[in-house]
């Protein structure tokens, strides 16, 4: 993978905002949804989100300048080669065994009788190419009882290595779709085309997981998280696990009482209105709501009384006589 520094475009000096920005930047430019024709759009957008995680966090990015891990975020073994080859390579001092780790925070020594002695974290420096050090490493020191060293690298002390980034896609259903349960083809910002089978009952923003599907990582890939959002129904509002409606009546079914027919999710049922019915008068509908793990809600259906359009002169003179008769008050 190439530097992290030219994946994004940034200086070394860059400051922790320009290099927000310039991935902020690159995302909308190399994001597979703006690149559908291009088969190397999703790999482009995971070496940006790659460089991203490495560069975007301040611990990494100081591990990535001091070359303790790679530009994929690995950690980099310290190479020995030549490591006491030449004559007088010894560390001087008596002839111990003294063990080291490699970690994040460098070499740590495993101590042991006369571990100070020879001086080799300065040697360490020496041959890295940092401070100088001592204890007679150069060429001409003293041979006689050299010290046995032991590198050990324990995986444990790099620490796991990092995953990928989960990726977010969102899909629309209808109301219907979400009581009987559905499923949907989505494409993935890695391009990948996956089938998302969306069980019946789900609320509106709520997620599904599919593990494994995000983006690519050292530790393995991320998951895809699609959040499944319900459009409004022109009949239907949910409460919960019920379903509200109006539902319009005439003033004789109002006054008079009669069977009116009530749409539901899975077909309209016949309803009994009984005389004097007010508008605003609720009937609950058991079972005919949102499916549940605990059963179905309920339809609560609200009656609305509507008038003919364009007015009745019958119907007018009618309710003349009746307010002078029967004159009422609801309030």
């Amino acid at each position: 993978m190439r530097d992290p520094y030219d994946v994004l475009g940034v200086q070394r000096s860059a400051k922790p905002a320009a290099i927000k920005s310039a991935y902020r930047r690159l995302a909308k430019k190399l994001h597979p949804d703006a690149n559908p024709n291009d088969p190397k759009a999703a790999a482009r957008f995971s070496e940006l989100n790659t460089a991203y995680e490495i560069l975007g966090d301040e611990a990494k990015r100081r591990a990535f300048d001091a070359g303790e891990i790679d530009a994929e975020g690995k950690p980099v073994a310290p190479a020995f080669e030549g490591f006491g080859a030449q004559p007088g390579g010894g560390f001087g001092g008596d002839a111990r065994h003294q063990t080291f780790h490699w970690g994040p925070g460098g070499f740590q020594s495993g101590g042991g009788p006369g571990a100070g002695a020879a001086g080799f974290e300065d040697v360490l420096k020496d041959l890295f190419g940092r401070a100088g050090g001592q204890g007679g490493a150069g060429p001409g020191g003293p041979r006689q009882g050299r010290r046995r060293t032991t590198f050990q690298f324990d995986p444990d002390d790099f620490g796991p290595p990092p995953s990928g980034r989960d990726v977010n896609v969102a899909v629309t259903i209808a109301l219907t779709e979400a009581a009987t349960g559905t499923s949907r083809r989505v494409t993935l910002p890695t391009g990948k085309e996956v089938d998302v089978k969306i069980p019946a009952g789900l609320a509106d923003g709520q997620q599904i997981r599919l593990k494994g599907q995000g983006l690519p990582g050292a530790g393995g890939p991320g998951d895809a998280m699609i959040s499944v959002h319900i459009a409004e129904d022109p009949r239907f509002k949910r409460d919960g696990s019920d379903l509200r409606l109006d539902l319009p009546i005439t003033l004789y079914e109002a006054v008079l009482g009669g069977q009116v027919r009530v749409p539901t999710l899975d077909g309209a049922v016949s309803l009994t209105i009984p005389p004097g019915t007010s508008s605003g008068r609720v009937f609950r509908l058991r079972g005919k709501g949102m499916p549940q793990k605990s059963g179905a809600g309920d339809l609560l259906a609200t009656a609305r009384i509507i008038l003919p359009e364009g007015g009745d002169e019958a119907l007018e003179q009618l309710i003349r006589t009746w307010r002078e008769t029967k004159p009422y008050d609801p309030r």
